[in-house]
């Protein structure tokens, strides 16, 4: 055989070798490839879910922002059971039951809703946790929050008259001996939430003390659940119990005289 011809066989060879290998090589890459595109889109369609979910109960708390706003007028407290029922339902049991929430419907806790008796302002705080089954992956479940206020209803207050400078406002109850600037002032909001009764024993207040029965409803039969201020020491059996009652004027400060300023938001 010719030296040319032995140089053309042996680029035919190189070529050959070449071209068999490429299928090996593509089929390498798509298995390499394939896995990452399918949990991109797992992860993606995950995404989708949650902002579902968020939209879901962020609706639900605005139903039950609206029933709120209307029961305050008569308990001016926060029932956390009713706003956490009226979520679920609002949201719909079985579509939370079968979603990414951790424990479903049951999941939804509201006792960081409470009601400013100071501006007639209803707080509502949903709070869950999203697990996340992502194969492969370990992710620890993603604590969300949906918050909203809703003014309740509590009458009209008038703007003033035009051309007139306003005078300093503050805020007074009926038998305190210091005015407040802030009407959000933790003196002045009660801030009463619902707890259950076979935990009060094991709470603190925002002063680490514990809390004990009310001197005026603390001896009546409990329906299961204790209402608590965070800055009070007593557990009441009713949210309409006259300790948790707490009435505040909006005056001017002129009118305040022989009071003192309030140590925490009038300095």
């Amino acid at each position: 055989m010719s030296l040319t011809k032995r140089k053309s066989s042996h680029k035919s060879v190189k070529k050959a070798s070449i071209f068999a290998s490429l299928p090996g090589s593509i089929t390498l890459e798509t298995a390499l490839i394939v896995p990452f595109f399918f949990l991109a889109l797992v992860c993606m369609l995950y995404l989708i879910e949650i902002m579902t979910l968020q939209i879901s109960v962020k609706e639900g708390l605005r139903s039950a922002g609206k029933e709120a706003a209307e029961q305050v007028y008569g308990i001016p407290a926060i029932i956390t059971s009713k706003v956490e029922e009226e979520v679920r339902e609002s949201a719909g049991r079985d579509r939370l039951d079968n979603s990414l929430i951790s424990g479903g419907a049951s999941g939804i806790d509201c006792h960081g809703s409470w009601y400013s008796m100071a501006d007639g302002i209803v707080f509502l705080k949903a709070a869950y946790e999203v697990r996340l089954p992502i194969p492969v992956m370990r992710i620890p479940p993603v604590r969300c929050e949906e918050k909203i206020r809703v003014k309740a209803w509590t009458g009209y207050q008038s703007g003033g008259v035009e051309g007139i400078l306003p005078a300093e406002i503050v805020y007074v109850t009926e038998t305190g001996i210091v005015y407040h600037k802030n009407p959000h002032c933790t003196y002045l909001e009660p801030s009463v939430r619902q707890v259950s009764a076979n935990s009060v024993e094991e709470l603190r207040n925002s002063s680490g003390g514990k809390y004990y029965p009310c001197h005026s409803c603390g001896n009546a039969v409990h329906t299961g659940h204790y209402y608590i201020t965070d800055t009070g020491d007593r557990y009441h059996t009713s949210a309409a119990c006259s300790k948790l009652q707490r009435t505040v004027y909006a005056v001017e400060k002129s009118e305040v005289r022989g009071k003192g300023a309030c140590s925490k938001c009038s300095r």
